[in-house]
């Protein structure tokens, strides 16, 4: 059953590919994405390697002269996008967005490396990628948290990768819409309204937009000018295992001052995580920067923690926590909790499961030793692929295929799945 359903997946892959990087679907998503581009690569390799190192190169030849790597480069004209880049105008030689997202690039290029049957390709490869894989976790501790507490903070929903979740709502409030120019959304051309953002919140996500390209996308000033500044231990926990990963090929290839870099921000990052914790909820909860207070809302992003090198113990109660949610839903695992008022199992990040989520809990609890966690979360991932197909995400409860279809992490995640199941038979 395995190798049919891995074909599939690659013909998807296959499907989306453009030569140099892969898009998310056809229609909805016609550009190269951040870190779709670093978890696709993970699937591709399994089939070429070549090609799998090709696909984090050409994200990172777009990196910013200061660190930053944009999670929208926009290779070819396409209008059925919004927005743009008529909108972002960063000035980039070829456009870009001028906001980032979660940095999985520094995860996926070890784990590339650690299974490459070429080693050879493989060292040359990381070589070129090293210095400005590093350079991007620098410029996150330089421009994200500029008082040094050792977690970054994401200015904007987008970055996130969680664009709509319940953790920005409040925060969300703070965000006006007054001056907002017209746009005309291109999302809903593609996908079901239900599925997606609300209009309110894409008024606030360009009025964002508009803000930092009124300050020349200028990062030594965004992260105090925005009105939007929240500790996501989701993304901070991808940024530190990242972190972790990088400062172990560099100790492999000899590079000892990036690998001391990159250790202490992993270090730092790690001891910072426990200010985030919430014992009632036994997860990680969000951090409101400007408000000074946590979240009180237990989303997919405290669980998501685990993909980081996190304490035992801590490994321990999510792994309680993410079982007690499995006995209330069906799927999991689920973006918003299915007993949450805010629970909407078919609007983008406030309900619905995600494979790429998925594959980064289960990563971490396989790590933690949590081997009954990580059965239900392949066991459900594979069911939802089965009845429904290789969808953007999916209603937890029902399974039913939401947001975009064809979609290529989808496609990866399934393939990762299952070959990892095959080495470990």
């Amino acid at each position: 059953m395995a190798q049919p359903l891995i074909d599939r997946a690659l013909g998807i892959i296959q499907k989306n590919d453009k030569g140099a990087y892969t898009v998310p679907t056809h229609g909805l998503y016609p550009f190269q994405w951040n870190w779709d581009s670093a978890l696709t690569a993970l699937g591709i390799a399994h089939h070429d390697e070549k090609r799998a190192w090709t696909e984090l190169e050409t994200l990172m030849a777009h990196q910013w002269e200061d660190g930053m790597v944009p999670h929208i480069v926009f290779h070819q004209e396409d209008d059925g996008y919004f927005p743009g880049p008529d909108v972002w105008r960063t000035g980039r030689p070829v456009p870009t967005s001028g906001i980032t997202q979660p940095p999985v690039c520094g995860f996926a290029a070890r784990r590339l490396y650690d299974r490459a049957e070429d080693k050879i390709l493989a060292s040359e490869r990381i070589r070129s990628l090293l210095p400005k894989i590093d350079a991007w976790h620098d410029w996150f501790y330089r421009c994200r948290d500029p008082r040094q507490t050792g977690l970054v903070a994401l200015i904007h929903p987008w970055e996130s990768g969680r664009d709509n979740s319940v953790d920005w709502d409040l925060a969300f409030e703070r965000v006006p819409t007054d001056g907002v120019e017209p746009f005309e959304r291109r999302d809903l051309q593609h996908a079901d309204a239900s599925h997606r953002p609300t209009q309110a919140q894409y008024e606030r996500y360009i009025y964002l937009v508009q803000l930092f390209r009124s300050l020349g996308w200028d990062n030594t000033k965004l992260h105090d000018a925005s009105p939007f500044q929240v500790v996501d231990p989701g993304f901070n926990a991808i940024l530190i295992r990242s972190c972790s990963d990088l400062s172990d090929l560099a100790e492999l290839l000899g590079e000892h001052e990036v690998a001391a870099r990159n250790r202490a921000f992993a270090e730092k990052g790690i001891a910072a995580m426990e200010t985030l914790w919430s014992e009632p909820n036994s997860q990680y909860l969000c951090l409101d920067r400007k408000r000074g207070k946590q979240v009180e809302n237990a989303s997919v992003a405290g669980l998501i923690s685990v993909f980081a090198p996190i304490p035992h113990k801590r490994a321990e109660q999510i792994a309680g926590r993410i079982m007690d949610i499995g006995r209330r839903t069906r799927f999991l695992v689920p973006s918003q909790p299915t007993d949450s008022p805010f629970f909407d199992g078919e609007r983008y990040w406030r309900g619905p499961a995600w494979l790429i989520v998925n594959y980064m809990i289960a990563d971490g609890m396989e790590a933690a030793g949590q081997h009954e966690v990580v059965a239900r979360i392949v066991k459900d991932s594979l069911q939802l692929i089965e009845q429904s197909g290789f969808a953007e995400y999916y209603h937890p409860n029902t399974g039913e295929a939401c947001g975009g279809k064809t979609f290529t992490w989808t496609a990866a995640m399934v393939i990762e799945f299952l070959s990892r199941s095959r080495e470990m038979a």
